[in-house]
């Protein structure tokens, strides 16, 4: 096994909110203790429900936010508010929305550029045009496009820039976070098959964020599946989609839709509605929608357990 680029260890990140009038001050627990290992050229795919924490796991790795506990490391060295300067080109991000992550009063050039005039103050205007132009080649675009605007692209060409933009300090890892997610489905499967390569080229690590289970088959390597806030699942992915361990994990397969309309798929609906991260249950946190729950599960916490393929659950299938 290779040395890993990143490394998680319990990171968690939880968010005072001050009471009103009439409610009380609560935390938000929006990660907890979520460990995990990132190598070069391996995508790990984060997937859950919305408000399960993905999002602000890819903050606290790109170094927007500080953890509230935990550590993580690149290339072995912990990362800390002392070093974020050193490290911020070592982690950089691809947004959701490529309509909204662009300056419209800026030419696709000078975006580009941006980051080098920032972090790479030596280099001269023409090592940094070269640069852009060289990154715009690279995702698929022409060089008569470094000097437009962003309204002149569509999402899909927006999002190759997003991409090139993200590569200019040569990074060893990339969060895409839900890179597809705004995407017509057939320019989606452009810009995927364009991460794979670059990946395949340049040796990039990718934390992927998506709650596309169908993209998260087709680009990870392994998958954390979180609830509410905690991972409840943690294996490789074709263990994950052939035998999911945890019944959550399950339920989320059963909603994917398959493409074989001869296939038949039992569908798991989930009765209750998703806690409130102001409120989470005691014990384990999804007892309260699970049909395999016990007095147990509403009293203790599993924790994650399994060897290379692991389930934080006292029952888990298969």
């Amino acid at each position: 096994m290779s040395q890993p680029v990143v490394v998680a260890e319990k990171l968690s990140r939880h968010y005072e909110v001050k009471g009103g009038l009439f409610s009380k001050s609560g935390v938000v627990r929006a990660v907890s203790e979520t460990s995990f290992r990132l190598e070069a050229g391996r995508t790990l795919a984060v997937v859950g429900e919305s408000g399960c924490g993905k999002s602000t796991l890819a903050r606290l790795i790109t170094m927007i936010e500080e953890p509230s506990s935990g550590r993580f490391y690149i290339d072995g060295e912990e990362i800390t508010p002392a070093n974020w300067a050193r490290h911020r080109a070592d982690v950089q991000i691809v947004f959701q929305n490529p309509y909204g992550s662009l300056n419209p009063r800026q030419r696709i050039g000078a975006a580009l550029e941006e980051p080098l005039k920032i972090n790479r103050p030596q280099m001269s205007a023409a090592e940094r045009e070269s640069r852009a132009r060289e990154m715009l080649q690279l995702v698929g675009l022409r060089p008569e496009h470094y000097d437009r605007y962003p309204h002149m692209f569509s999402g899909g060409q927006r999002q190759r820039i997003a991409v090139a933009r993200a590569l200019m300090l040569e990074p060893r890892v990339l969060v895409l976070d839900e890179p597809v997610s705004a995407l017509d489905l057939s320019i989606q499967s452009q810009i995927l098959n364009l991460l794979v390569d670059l990946q395949e080229r340049m040796g990039l690590a990718y934390l992927f964020i998506s709650h596309d289970l169908s993209v998260v088959k087709h680009m990870a390597d392994d998958i954390i599946v979180m609830y509410l806030g905690r991972p409840v699942e943690i294996g490789p992915k074709d263990q994950v989609f052939a035998n999911p361990r945890h019944p959550y994990t399950r339920a989320l397969l059963s909603a994917t839709p398959v493409a074989d309309p001869r296939a038949r798929k039992q569908r798991i609906k989930l009765q209750g509605e998703l806690p409130s991260p102001l409120n989470v249950p005691p014990g384990c946190a999804f007892a309260p929608r699970c049909w395999k729950a016990s007095d147990k599960c509403r009293a203790e916490r599993p924790e994650l357990d399994g060897g290379a393929h692991q389930a934080a659950c006292f029952f888990p299938e298969g």
